[in-house]
């Protein structure tokens, strides 16, 4: 067991996963002397060379078509988008080859990449460095979409994406980077529990869904609000796409509320999928309407306006306190 910080279990997931298999390299904007915009491949090319850890062109499309054409040839290539804003240009590589061609092939071709995009707000970023995009991909069949929360997530979820042969788009809360945890590296895990939700926090009176980033905001809630009496169970959903529906049914059916909260805007977003889905299956427990606490429609703001737009332990316990049928000391909030 180690104590480390979320960047550097993600480093150490990625040098395991190279020793373990000569297949795996590494590809991205900077990874190789600089170690990456964050530094999350710091000493990987000099430990493996430039032949498996390689800079590559400013040109995500290229740098996502490469991979594809490297996992036709057996390998299993790890992409570092720098920013989320930035995948963008690698969308039509990302969802009309990548994903589709399992489909295409009947089976036969299998596209084990790996993107990891640093997702999400709270660093104070300029245009284009702080964007939550896991809609897009998660609404893409084909693909996987995860998250991780925290360090042991971090290490053990990338090495599972890693060997996984499907496609993953691997979403890293940058603003969770620098957060320490206990990891144990000799961790065996089921490669299935990729995508398996996590029960954080156990709780009767209502269940709070998060992912990513706001998974903390989420357990200072649940603390916060069992000071008012209210006990709740906080779900990291580690999984976007597939969704473990099967835990988050159970928590529902035994809470009877519901609420969901995510950094990326409220209309089309993951909340809504979740909200409907679990009103179908749980419909005859729910004692109120699911409620969702997200980003606003619109682009991430300004960075000193940013702290408006992201749900925190205050619009949060709003949802909650609407959800248990309370007064909201918040007037005027939709979101």
């Amino acid at each position: 067991m180690s104590t480390l910080t979320f960047s550097q279990a993600l480093n150490s997931s990625l040098r395991a996963s190279m020793e373990r298999d000569q297949k795996v390299v590494l590809m991205g904007e900077d990874i190789g002397k600089l170690g990456g915009v964050f530094r999350i491949t710091d000493g990987l090319q000099k430990d493996f060379g430039a032949h498996r850890v390689i800079d590559t062109p400013l040109a995500e499309s290229g740098i996502v078509g490469t991979a594809i054409g490297l996992a036709f040839r057996g390998y299993r290539p790890v992409v570092e988008i720098q920013f989320d804003g930035f995948v963008y240009p690698a969308f039509d590589q990302i969802v009309s080859q990548l994903a589709k061609m399992h489909f295409r092939s009947r089976g036969n071709v299998k596209l084990p990449v790996t993107i990891r995009i640093p997702f999400g707000g709270g660093i104070g970023s300029p245009e284009h460095h702080s964007e939550s995009p896991e809609a897009y991909f998660a609404h893409t069949a084909g693909l996987r979409v995860v998250a991780p929360s925290n360090p042991q997530d971090a290490y053990t979820m990338l090495a599972q994406a890693i060997a996984d042969d499907d496609p993953v788009i691997f979403l890293e809360p940058k603003r969770r980077y620098h957060v320490r945890g206990e990891v144990d590296t000799e961790l065996d895990t089921d490669p299935e529990s990729l995508y398996r939700a996590h029960v954080a926090r156990e709780g009767t009176d209502l269940t709070l869904i998060a992912y990513g980033p706001l998974v903390k905001t989420a357990m200072d809630a649940a603390d916060a609000a069992s000071d008012e009496g209210i006990d709740i169970e906080v779900i990291d959903l580690r999984s976007i796409e597939p969704v473990d529906f099967a835990t988050l049914t159970t928590s529902v059916r035994k809470t009877g509320r519901v609420v969901i909260t995510h950094e990326a805007g409220k209309f089309g977003g993951v909340g809504a999928e979740l909200a409907a889905s679990l009103t179908e299956r749980c419909f005859d427990h729910l004692d109120h309407a699911p409620v969702r606490v997200t980003g606003f429609d619109i682009p991430y703001p300004p960075a000193k306006l940013e702290g408006h737009h992201l749900p925190d332990l205050d619009r949060i316990l709003d949802g909650v306190d609407r959800a248990m049928r309370r007064n909201s000391p918040l007037r005027g909030e939709d979101g």
